[in-house]
């Protein structure tokens, strides 16, 4: 129902118009950081979503992974990582097409910035992330190992702080 309603919303020409913004917002972010990152299938245009690879983190100790819970804490959702599966360490990035360049921009330098610490070497950064999020780095092989598929409800605020 809700990709109906965007559909009839923005007609064919709104249609064509958001996948042409989409197109031109991912092809900005390769072009924004393909200086520093690596692209598995070399430095050409992409459609909707610009994939790169971990190769550029090479010595760094740094995964693709500690890069992603690095970007939330500067403000991020991550990029998915690991998929396709095909290419080691991979970054895809999907900016939408409602992002103005302003905030492609703000994104990219985070994204630079982050990218010129790993290369100094500053890998506690990485692996400690995140810090500021609201709930710290998960044990991920734990969490694998042992799921909790049901939610419990935690003590409220007032309750855990006596």
């Amino acid at each position: 129902v809700r990709a109906l309603s965007y559909m009839l919303s923005h007609g064919g020409d709104g249609l064509r118009q958001a996948s042409q913004d989409a197109v031109l917002n991912a092809n900005y972010v390769r072009a924004g950081l393909s200086d520093l990152f690596s692209q598995p299938f070399g430095d050409r245009p992409c459609m909707h979503e610009v994939l790169f690879d971990e190769s550029w983190l090479k010595g760094t100790d740094v995964t693709t992974l500690d890069f992603a819970k690095a970007l939330i804490d500067e403000g991020y959702h991550p990029m998915t990582v690991y998929f396709p599966l095909v290419v080691k360490g991979a970054m895809l990035i999907e900016p939408t097409e409602s992002e103005s360049k302003a905030s492609l921009d703000l994104f990219i330098m985070a994204m630079r910035d982050l990218a010129l610490r790993a290369l100094r070497g500053e890998k506690e950064r990485f692996q400690s992330a995140p810090r500021f999020a609201p709930r710290a780095r998960l044990d991920e092989t734990r969490a694998a190992r042992s799921p909790v598929l049901k939610w419990t409800a935690r003590a409220p605020i007032a309750e855990a702080a006596e």
